[in-house]
């Protein structure tokens, strides 16, 4: 059954890229000026800027640069202009740490079995992590990724490598063959990462 995509959510990021607040849209957007809803009570952390980007849960680049003209309770209106998303591709901004073990299995590589692997960083495009199992460059592996909301078996090449201070190697790699469930469940995991990682500035100032 295919998964329905909300086009109506948003993540609101900072002009570093990092991730600010979750929001939904109410009401039209064939105008320049859109009502968004701020969700998880997060608006004191949107009004304190001047400028937020905006990133659908259909892509992993900024869609869209909106100018804050008014708040008022959970709502703030924006004044929006499309970004040429060929020219401002955050998804390396996107990359945030996620700490956890998980497993790989061969698809291309000459090992066999299942091997356990700990994870450093994720985005909605790749997977860094740490093995003592030797793979090449450009090997292709089966990595499961427990982060999002339903558990993925997803297929990664591999980029590079580095020794590790921890005596073992850290591989980058990135994701490839992704259906779009796929794709928009490994956005949303990066989304409540993000979110989750950033503290919040009215519990800050309690």
């Amino acid at each position: 059954m295919k998964m329905a995509i909300d086009q109506k959510t948003y993540l609101l990021l900072d002009s570093d890229g990092a991730a600010i607040a979750k929001a939904r849209i109410e009401g039209r957007t064939d105008t320049p000026n859109w009502q968004l809803r701020v969700l998880d009570d997060k608006i004191d952390d949107v009004t304190e800027y001047e400028t937020v980007r905006l990133m659908s849960i259909t892509d992993c680049a900024p869609s869209y640069e909106g100018r804050i003209m008014r708040s008022r309770n959970d709502m703030v209106q924006l004044e929006v202009k499309k970004i040429a998303s060929t020219v401002n591709d955050k998804r390396k901004n996107l990359r945030v740490p996620a700490s956890f073990k998980s497993f790989i299995y061969p698809v291309s590589g000459r090992w066999r079995g299942r091997r356990v692997i700990d994870s450093k960083d994720i985005s909605c495009g790749g997977i860094a992590f740490f093995s003592s199992e030797a793979m090449n460059d450009g090997e292709v592996i089966e990595v499961v990724v427990p982060v999002t909301s339903q558990p993925l078996v997803v297929q990664c090449e591999i980029l590079r490598q580095q020794l590790s201070e921890r005596g073992d190697t850290m591989y980058a790699g990135k994701f490839i063959g992704l259906c779009e469930d796929e794709e928009v469940l490994l956005r949303e995991s990066v989304f409540a990462l993000q979110l989750s990682a950033r503290p919040s500035r009215k519990n800050a100032t309690q």
